[in-house]
């Protein structure tokens, strides 16, 4: 609801700002050109996307993803330990983490809302530590292979949109770490 009022706002004072200088023909021409970019973006993320959801449907009809997702229960059971007490929200943080690994954002979501669902039953509407800790690891999520910026790249023309893996591996699991000892840092601080 509040993007919408920022949005809103800003399309509105660009048009009285347009009004006011004399230039509402700029303001309609970058509208215009505006709006024919973003389709030709993503038309040409469109490839792309297909190509690794399609790569994601083959791992899990191969059992892959569900192998990967059980490489990582161990950890999740350490991090999120009453949670990894049920077997299905232990699935779905698991095979939520195995969709952002492979930079599969768009098929996270509803992983991590189901498991979110499943773990804020008996919160009493208030998101306890795990539940804010799944929201840190969804959010920053370590990433193998970022197909959605790739396909980004690919799409403006990039020759190697791959170049960015070194980058993006250290990004990620800096900030999945950051997150991680704020999230562990503000646990004790709000316990205090």
């Amino acid at each position: 609801m509040a993007l919408g009022w920022i949005w809103t706002g800003m399309v509105a004072v660009s048009v009285l700002c347009g009004c006011v200088t004399g230039k509402m023909e700029a303001v309609s021409a970058a509208a215009l050109d505006g709006a024919a970019a973003a389709v030709e973006l993503c038309v040409g993320m469109l490839g792309g996307m297909c190509l690794w959801m399609g790569v994601m449907e083959l791992m899990e009809r191969c059992s892959l993803a569900a192998g990967l997702a059980s490489l990582f229960r161990p950890v999740l059971r350490r991090l999120l330990p009453r949670a990894s007490r049920d077997e299905e929200t232990l699935a779905a943080v698991s095979a939520n983490v195995s969709a952002n690994l492979l930079g599969l954002g768009n098929a996270a979501t509803p992983l991590g809302i189901r498991a979110a669902q499943r773990m804020a039953q008996g919160c009493g509407g208030v998101a306890d530590d795990e539940l804010c800790r799944l929201v840190v690891l969804n959010t920053a999520s370590i990433q193998l292979l970022p197909t959605t910026v790739a396909s980004v790249r690919a799409a403006c023309g990039s020759a190697a949109p791959m170049d960015i893996l070194p980058a993006v591996w250290l990004s990620s699991v800096l900030s999945v770490t950051a997150g991680l000892l704020t999230a562990r840092l503000l646990q004790a601080v709000w316990r205090d």
